[in-house]
């Protein structure tokens, strides 16, 4: 699968689920906490957009640009979706601009725009309904003779 179609595939699965946990990986002492945020684009770069709160200190004395694990899970969903790459906070007023979002002026006075570039990012399909006693029992035992670790599916859209 060519970059250009993982990509197309992430942006599918990202927009279905919409919501993810944010995790600041940063080694810095005063950083991002970990938060909900809601997606707004995925553009064909591979950046996640999203808004999120702003911290009570001095937005300043963050770092502009850290390390980041977004999980993208939504209940009753057949698959879920980790991500690992790079944040930043966007303050030119240019690029949140390109945005073009209606309630972008409302929501900047309390708000942060951050773009995540997906470096990473794991597929893994769940299973949902119910499994017939049969094919759980021919499971079960087909894991006794062989070793069943589960891998996820795993894109690299940056390359």
């Amino acid at each position: 699968m060519s970059s250009n179609q993982q990509l197309i595939f992430l942006q599918e699965k990202i927009k279905e689920i919409g919501s993810a946990i944010f995790f600041n990986l940063s080694d810095s002492v005063l950083k991002i906490p970990t938060s909900v945020v809601h997606t707004i684009r995925l553009d064909d770069f591979g950046y996640v957009w999203f808004y999120m709160q702003k911290p009570r200190q001095d937005i300043a004395a963050f770092e502009k640009e850290f390390p980041v694990k977004m999980d993208y899970f939504k209940k009753g969903s057949d698959f879920f979706l980790q991500v690992n790459g790079k944040a930043y906070v966007v303050s030119d007023p240019e690029e949140i601009n390109t945005l073009e979002l209606a309630e972008q002026q409302t929501a900047l006075y309390d708000m942060m725009l951050v773009k995540v570039k997906i470096l990473k990012a794991e597929y893994y399909e769940t299973r949902t309904g119910r499994i017939s006693l049969f094919k759980q029992a021919i499971s079960k035992f087909t894991t006794w003779f062989r070793n069943n670790q589960y891998r996820p599916d795993t894109y690299y859209p940056a390359s």
